[in-house]
């Protein structure tokens, strides 16, 4: 059996604006809960093919999905290439409508078939929920006032480390040694009870000797990248998530650590002050989190340079 269930809601915001918003899958870690991380396996203007994971009744699950774009019509159709049972197919269509004063109306419609008709009212109970929370979340987002282009950034930091990639690639994914090993980790709770999919909490001091805990999902590809997900995201921030790249370069390795953020603008001028731009906002965000990401660099780099420390 074959249902279609259909989601709508309007929101105060410009329809390319929200179309933005949907169409690049690489910002949806900062724009719903659910979502970890997302892989482009494909991708081009018209089509693309994606991993992405995501937290399914509190434990990480990943599929493979496709989608075709349409900027013009504003319509996005997506299918799973694989789901999970009782799910035998998903598929859908998200479309967007402008209306008077700037407004936009959503429509996200789903179209799913099951391996075992019983659990129709438990998957349909999860769409409606599901399609719920991200309509909502996708307003949170679009209805700040700004561009998506001014609340949504991405920055990176390259250091260029003497030493092997597995070092310095263990020296990120050992995140229960960052208390012996970076100054302002206070303490790390770390679990991997799926091969890749790791869960920690960690405790931080700000040079001012403020304390802060944090929980993150990261997703480990060995050697190459570990993403994550900041699960509760700092104050001023809607949405937070990162990478850390690894790369050899002859003797030498290139990390990178990248960050993407939501800013709550006015969330920062309660944290920064009233008088606080957006543009000082996504200043002050670039330098706390960069600058984090820099002395982790760093302090691998000094690590992997010492075969005694790695004793």
């Amino acid at each position: 059996m074959v249902t279609t269930l259909t989601h709508e809601r309007v929101i105060a915001a410009p329809a390319d604006e929200v179309y933005r918003l949907i169409s690049d899958v690489t910002l949806w870690p900062v724009v719903f809960g659910p979502t970890v991380h997302v892989e482009h396996l494909h991708r081009s203007e018209r089509d693309e093919r994606f991993q992405m994971w995501a937290l399914v009744s509190g434990e990480v699950h990943d599929w493979v999905s496709r989608r075709e774009l349409d900027p013009v019509a504003r319509r996005i159709t997506f299918r799973q290439e694989r789901s999970h049972p009782p799910v035998a197919g998903m598929s859908g269509v998200w479309s967007f409508h402008p209306l008077e004063a700037g407004r936009t109306k959503v429509v996200l419609e789903h179209t799913f078939s099951l391996t075992d008709d019983g659990a129709l009212e438990a998957i349909r109970s999860a769409v409606d929920r599901n399609s719920t929370e991200e309509l909502a979340a996708l307003g949170r987002v679009a209805e700040l006032g700004h561009p998506v282009g001014e609340v949504i950034d991405t920055f990176s930091d390259t250091v260029v480390l003497d030493g092997s990639l597995p070092h310095v690639y263990d020296f990120v994914y050992r995140s229960d040694l960052w208390p012996a090993r970076l100054p302002h980790v206070t303490g790390v709770e770390l679990s991997e009870d799926v091969p890749g999919v790791q869960h920690m909490e960690m405790g931080t001091v700000t040079a001012d000797g403020a304390t802060h805990t944090t929980r993150s999902i990261r997703i480990c590809a060995t050697d190459s990248s570990i993403a994550y997900k900041q699960l509760v995201a700092p104050k001023m921030l809607l949405g937070h998530s990162g990478r850390w790249t690894f790369r050899q370069l002859g003797g030498r390795v290139e990390a990178t650590a990248t960050h993407t953020v939501a800013i709550d603008p006015r969330a920062a001028r309660s944290v920064l002050g009233e008088d606080t731009t957006l543009e000082q906002a996504r200043a002050h965000v670039r330098e706390a989190l960069g600058g984090n990401g820099r002395v982790t660099l760093a302090h691998a780099g000094r690590f992997v340079g010492d075969p005694a420390a790695r004793d």
